[in-house]
């Protein structure tokens, strides 16, 4: 790929978009009508900020709950390097211990990483803990640079330079965070800057990379939108100045409720990694579900041997129980009602073949068989298929035992019940309609 020149545009005033951001109004989305091609990488992975930024929205782990999930991340990856690396804060003696119990494991994936701020000080902590990675912040937008930082262009991308020297020169490997980068000037900073990490990085002989972070969420999936808010375009210009796809990596946020279709778009453009939190776990609307990017890389790249899916499940089992997680029922892949219908014909489906209702074998791949919540709505075919996943038993649906459950249901919503039957009041019903010709139990 022929390498686009860039410069750096020092600029008196910045830059804040007030087109397509006027704040007073929702964001805006502009259309150039521009497309670009697609550029998969032939290889893609997860990264984690389950402990960095996932831990910015809630209390903060125990070092023992961290090393718990950290084992999930380990299991669910299964030594094959698709949850390559977990990111790490590094300031208190909590975040510290925490590095060091999971260090302790040995494990290869994920590879355990730092993250600092563009000041001297903090590097030091990296050099403490031995880590061979650190995230660095190197915010891209006017906001920051002139607003936060109080900086000129020249002025910031100084500074980060000098610091990604010293971790150069430091053997560490520096992961430069380009914080808001969907309000960047992306001709003016972000290339240029991107462009001189690429020289720092040819003159060491060492790998420099880069996080595109959508920091508050404005990234679009179509390549026809404009910059800075198109993730393909975002992407695509960056491998268009020679930034090998291995060097790039998406960070995303749900404000705008596209945190995972962008970052899969990232992948679909030239961009490795994508990083995410568990359970979209992240500062206010969380960041991409690690347990949805890893399914996203099966449906783009095939599943992965000795990738763990049903691990999956049991990390959710932990949150919910450890973690104080609170999953909505409704929740892809892990929320309890995932693949679980209410309605009387959906069942009648289900019975006759569960592909017509569930999306795939959640039982093989997740550990999680599909169910039937009884309510008014799931008439004798719901109450069928609700006793034949627990019972040893394969009954009619019109069999007089299910139409006296029915009945019995039927009485209880006729008298204003609102909520659904619970699973105490199915097998009492059940033993009651039986009798003593009540089956087993399945084991």
């Amino acid at each position: 790929m022929a390498k686009k020149t860039t410069k750096l545009v020092d600029v008196n005033k910045p830059n804040l978009y007030r087109e397509t951001f006027p704040y007073t109004e929702f964001p805006r989305v502009k259309l150039d009508n521009k497309k670009v091609e697609y550029d998969i990488p032939d290889e893609i992975w997860v990264t984690d900020t389950t402990f960095r930024d996932g831990q910015q929205a809630r209390p903060p782990y125990t070092p023992e709950q961290i090393l718990r999930i950290f084992d999930f991340l380990h299991e669910i990856d299964g030594g094959t390097g698709l949850i390559r690396q977990s990111e790490f804060f590094l300031y208190s003696k909590r975040d510290r211990k925490a590095v060091e119990l999971c260090k302790e494991r040995g494990y290869k994936y994920p590879e355990i990483t730092g993250w600092i701020r563009a000041v001297a000080a903090d590097f030091k902590l990296v050099s403490q803990m031995g880590l061979a990675e650190t995230g660095i912040l190197t915010s891209a937008s006017d906001y920051h640079i002139f607003l936060k930082l109080r900086k000129t262009r020249a002025q910031a991308m100084a500074a980060y330079l000098d610091i990604a020297k010293a971790a150069l020169d430091n053997g560490v490997i520096p992961r430069c965070h380009f914080e808001d980068i969907t309000r960047a000037d992306y001709e003016g900073f972000v290339l240029p800057f991107a462009a001189e990490l690429m020289k720092l990085s040819e003159e060491y002989n060492k790998p420099v990379k880069i996080r595109l972070c959508d920091t508050l969420g404005f990234g679009l999936p179509w390549p026809e939108v404009a910059l800075p808010r198109s993730v393909p375009k975002l992407v695509h210009g960056l491998r268009q100045i020679g930034v090998p796809s291995e060097r790039l990596e998406w960070h995303g946020h749900n404000d705008l409720h596209k945190v995972q279709v962008n970052a899969v778009t990232a992948w679909l453009y030239g961009c490795s990694a994508a990083n995410a939190a568990i359970f979209g776990s992240g500062e206010r609307t969380g960041n991409p579900p690690l347990e949805a990017i890893v399914v996203e890389h099966a449906q783009l790249k095939g599943m992965v041997e000795g990738v763990n899916y049903q691990a999956i499940t049991e990390l959710a089992e932990y949150a919910r129980k450890e973690l104080g997680f609170d999953i909505p029922h409704n929740y892809p892949l892990v929320g309890r009602d995932f693949n679980m219908t209410r309605a009387g014909i959906h069942a009648d489906g289900l019975l006759k073949n569960e592909e017509i209702y569930n999306c795939f074998d959640t039982k093989k791949i997740l550990n999680r068989p599909t169910g039937v919540a009884i309510t008014d709505k799931s008439g004798a075919a719901g109450i069928k298929h609700w006793i034949e996943a627990r019972y040893q038993i394969e009954i009619p649906k019109h069999d007089p035992r299910i139409t006296k459950i029915k009945d019995k249901i039927d009485t209880e919503y006729a008298a204003d019940r609102v909520a659904m039957v619970s699973d105490e009041e199915m097998f009492e019903w059940i033993r009651d309609a039986f009798g003593n010709d009540l089956p087993p139990l399945k084991k």
